[in-house]
């Protein structure tokens, strides 16, 4: 167990401070993720039990007024179906960015090691693995996002789309 610790913190180590930043930013955008499918699993089944509840027990449902009702009730159960969405694709978006900036900030350290010790490539070496490492995790990141946030969307859609078709128009 404490070989896996000492290898995290050298992974941090050689990755530079920016790998703090990814690190922070995947983990909030994976609570999102596991908050949404915690949702759409086990939350989102009260909100659908209660709007069909309500429309069944309505005695009319075919005039202007009830389909107003109808629309106005599958629109706050998609607004909770799609709460934390858009901030999940702007992590999915920023991942990669920070990736970069990691990038940037190693680059710049293998500029100041040639500098000061004229191209030795051992000084250079920790500004190089500074350089790469925070890219491959920012891009880690963004790709396991992109696909757990393609998963949940799908989701969205379908149970959106079940709910417009439960509700039914007529009496």
């Amino acid at each position: 167990m404490e070989a896996i610790f000492i290898a995290i913190r050298t992974f941090f180590e050689a990755g530079g401070n920016v790998l703090f930043l990814i690190a922070g930013a995947t983990f909030v955008m994976w609570a999102l993720i596991f908050e949404r499918v915690w949702f759409i699993y086990f939350e989102h089944r009260q909100d659908v039990f209660n709007a069909l509840t309500y429309w069944n027990g309505r005695p009319e449902r075919k005039s202007w007024n009830a389909q107003r009702i109808r629309e106005r009730m599958i629109s706050e159960v998609n607004n909770r179906l799609n709460a934390n969405m858009p901030f999940i694709k702007t992590l999915i978006s920023l991942l990669p960015l920070l990736g970069l900036m990691g990038t940037v900030t190693g680059m710049i350290q293998v500029f100041e090691a040639m500098t000061y010790s004229g191209g030795n490539a051992r000084s250079m070496a920790a500004g190089v693995s500074m350089a790469t490492i925070p890219t491959m995790s920012g891009m880690v990141a963004t790709l396991s996002g992109v696909l757990a946030n393609t998963y949940i969307a799908s989701l969205v859609a379908t149970e959106s789309d079940l709910l417009e078709d439960t509700l039914t128009r007529d009496h």
